[in-house]
């Protein structure tokens, strides 16, 4: 969420920079990537882990079920993954919004452990519980330390749930190997299907989110969603820490659209849903879906925002338990 802000204005400032031209320049914008990371050095304030990982903890008191935390070895440090839900019940991956955490699913996550086996899984370049050692520059690297964390969890083929950047990692994901996904529900998926324009709500995140004031965290937060306090405040602390703690890296220049070519060569069945009030998406997202991918299914939520899973928890978890299909997925192995 704060990157994808940061991302939103360094891309807006390109699209008007070159008068239409929906090409991005790529030296420019590693240009100006540089020099936000510059900035970030100097101006975030640093806080103990130990104070963020309580505020996790915290926040997943939100949990309404029983999990289990497991860290997970890999090729690029530690990956923090919470599983609940029936063992035997067919596999879903959650991937969650940028500084959001596994901990964003505390709404949803009592539905769908009812019927499928979760794996939330925390991104390993943010505030979160894994732990990146390695140098991580490229998409590719990322989607194939899910891999390696889908192939130790011994997942054939499974199910995908993603929000905002976790969208878009989910069509990254099923793009690398297509014939182990059974179906992706995307929640207003970020850069995805179209450019985010540079909206005056988005410009006004951007500023914030370079340097992060507490007092200015609910105007923010405003933006995003339909209501501020439909969210728990134990997770907007843990949000607020993470925006704080959070520094951009350069795997965020490859985060760029779809092309139409990618876009049909989804053939799994795909959800989008939208909120009426995103600033991230708009009806062009899901015309863009429903013309692209063959099984395409698509929505605006009513009353709901970018944080639509919050803000619309019941029906969001309605529709994406009735589109995956209780039975219909394969049971891990």
């Amino acid at each position: 969420m704060k990157i994808l802000l940061q991302l939103s204005l360094l891309i807006s400032l390109l699209v008007i920079a070159s008068c239409g031209n929906e090409k991005i320049n790529e030296a420019a914008f590693s240009h100006q990537l540089d020099s936000l990371e510059s900035f970030d050095t100097i101006t975030a304030s640093k806080h103990d882990k130990l104070t963020y990982t309580e505020a996790y903890n915290k926040s997943l008191k939100l949990w309404q079920t029983s999990f289990e935390e497991k860290d997970i070895k890999t090729t690029l440090g530690n990956a923090h993954v919470i599983t609940c839900g029936p063992v035997n019940a067919p596999p879903l991956i959650l991937l969650h919004g940028m500084n959001a955490s596994s901990t964003m699913w505390y709404p949803n996550i009592k539905a769908l452990s009812s019927l499928y086996r979760v794996y939330a899984i925390d991104f390993l370049l943010e505030p979160g519980k894994s732990l990146c050692v390695g140098d991580v520059s490229s998409t590719d690297a990322v989607v194939n330390w899910y891999y390696e964390i889908f192939d130790q969890l011994k997942l054939q083929k499974f199910s995908v749930l993603g929000a905002s950047r976790g969208g878009w990692l989910a069509v990254n994901i099923a793009l690398h190997s297509p014939e182990r996904i059974n179906k992706i529900a995307l929640l207003s998926p970020a850069q995805t299907f179209i450019w985010i324009k540079p909206l005056p709500k988005v410009i006004s995140n951007i500023t914030y989110s370079i340097n992060p004031k507490r007092k200015k965290l609910r105007n923010v937060l405003e933006t995003m969603t339909a209501n501020v306090d439909n969210i728990s405040q134990v997770y907007i602390n843990q949000y607020y820490i993470a925006t704080e703690e959070a520094t951009t890296n350069k795997c965020i220049m490859q985060m760029t659209p779809f092309s139409d070519d990618q876009l049909r060569s989804l053939k799994m069945p795909v959800l989008v849903l939208i909120g009426d009030n995103d600033i991230i998406n708009n009806e062009g997202s899901l015309k863009k879906a429903k013309k692209l991918i063959p099984n395409a299914d698509t929505d605006i939520i009513k009353n709901a925002g970018h944080f639509l899973s919050m803000d619309q928890a019941d029906i969001i978890n309605s529709r994406v338990l009735a589109f995956l299909g209780a039975g219909s997925l394969s049971v891990k192995k």
